[in-house]
């Protein structure tokens, strides 16, 4: 139940194209770029790809199954710009990292370099592989603020040395939200002979990608964020002079079955053992009903999500009485600030910051807040998806200023 206080405050309307989401009405959803929402449409097209393989399973993954997952291959290689054989669908970008790092082999000495702007999941896999192996963690500082794009370029260039074997690059970071300069560095550092593991979590439906044009030796995206599919559904394309050194998480009869008229690499990921892959066959629709839902496709989606994000923090910065901490140009679909009280709020990482549950419980806002030492800070992220509109940044910032104080 809401609070007077928020009662009192007139609750925020949603954008007319909200219709497609069965969103919680009482919720200031603010946070598609944890874990997305799918659009009602796409709930149904999965529960009938359940049904599917419920009514003759036998079928459905001995007949079936390998050309389902093919057609879904093939819709994500034409948004993308690749092969669809050099694609493998998994669960969730998380499991792509891991998949990469654990299946390398590092020698002792061998470095890998890290922006400390890394999705903490992903880090902690660079570390457990690093202890295994012996190889050294480089870790970069980037600076937020953040003047602009050259300046992440240059302090992860800065990092590279003689012995730099990998380096793990945002397309957009998690916790400070900033678009990083992806493309350059991709292709300064393959061209040192510097592999890339591309982390696009938030990737694909958020940014435009084109992977061979790209030339990455790695990258994996959720698709239940920014595309909006089903959760449970992602990819890792593996570029095909890489493709021998990388295996599934889990080897399983994919190892041996016959090659046919297919790749080894295709055999093991298409194959790891009974799984539902419902939410990877619902990709095709996916992307042809979020497409179909605005002129111009998803390039115009992209561009609204950007366009809201930079108003949405507008909004917040005026508000608050702060500064953006990045210029637009390095702005996707999710914002960052530092809200202004400053300072650490004393909460460690990974632990709720009492104001989260505040903007829930009082405002029915949904949004993340927290503690980071990377810089040390108070931080709030905001994101922009097609169902949200501008009342919602201006009810968010009227709250922030009450339970900060600001009045």
């Amino acid at each position: 139940m809401l609070s007077v206080q928020a009662i009192i405050m007139e609750h925020p309307q949603r954008s007319l194209l909200a219709k497609h989401w069965e969103l919680d009405p009482d919720c200031v959803f603010l946070n598609h770029g944890s874990f997305g929402a799918t659009t009602t449409h796409i709930r149904n097209e999965q529960r009938g790809w359940m049904n599917l393989l419920e009514e003759e399973p036998v079928r459905f993954f001995e007949d079936l199954a390998e050309g389902f997952m093919k057609n879904s291959r093939l819709a994500l290689a034409k948004m993308l710009h690749c092969d669809a054989g050099d694609l493998a669908l998994i669960e969730n970008a998380t499991s792509g990292v891991n998949t990469v790092l654990r299946s390398l082999v590092f020698n002792e000495g061998d470095e890998i370099l890290v922006p400390d702007h890394a999705y903490q999941a992903c880090r902690n896999t660079i570390d457990f592989v690093a202890e295994r192996w012996g190889a050294t963690v480089v870790t970069v500082n980037i600076p937020f603020p953040i003047e602009g794009p050259d300046v992440a370029f240059d302090a992860i260039m800065a990092g590279v040395t003689p012995r730099t074997v990998l380096a793990m690059i945002d397309t957009v970071t998690s916790p400070t939200g900033l678009l990083m300069p992806f493309e350059r560095l991709v292709k300064e550092l393959e061209s040192k002979g510097v592999a890339v593991m591309l982390d696009a979590a938030h990737g694909i439906g958020m940014v435009p990608l084109s992977l061979d044009e790209l030339g990455a030796s790695y990258t994996t995206s959720n698709c239940h964020k920014w595309l909006c599919a089903p959760k449970g559904s992602a990819f890792l394309h593996v570029r095909k002079d890489r493709q021998h050194l990388i295996h599934p998480l889990t080897i399983s009869h994919g190892m041996t079955f016959p090659l046919g008229d297919t790749t080894r690499f295709r055999h093991e990921f298409d194959w790891t053992g009974t799984r539902d892959i419902s939410a990877a066959c619902s990709i095709p629709e996916t992307i042809d009903y979020m497409q179909n839902m605005v002129d111009g496709g998803w390039p115009t989606i992209m561009q609204l999500n950007h366009d809201l994000a930079i108003e949405g923090r507008h909004i917040l910065c005026e508000r608050l009485g702060i500064e953006a901490p990045c210029p637009d140009e390095m702005i996707a679909c999710i914002a960052t600030l530092v809200l202004p009280s400053g300072g650490s709020a004393g909460i460690p990482l990974h632990e709720p910051d009492p104001l989260h549950k505040v903007l829930q419980d009082k405002y029915g806002i949904q949004v993340p807040v927290w503690s980071w030492e990377s810089p040390k800070g108070r931080y709030i992220r905001i994101s922009a998806q097609l169902y949200n509109h501008a009342d919602e940044y201006h009810y968010l910032a009227d709250a922030l200023a009450i339970e900060l104080a600001l009045d």
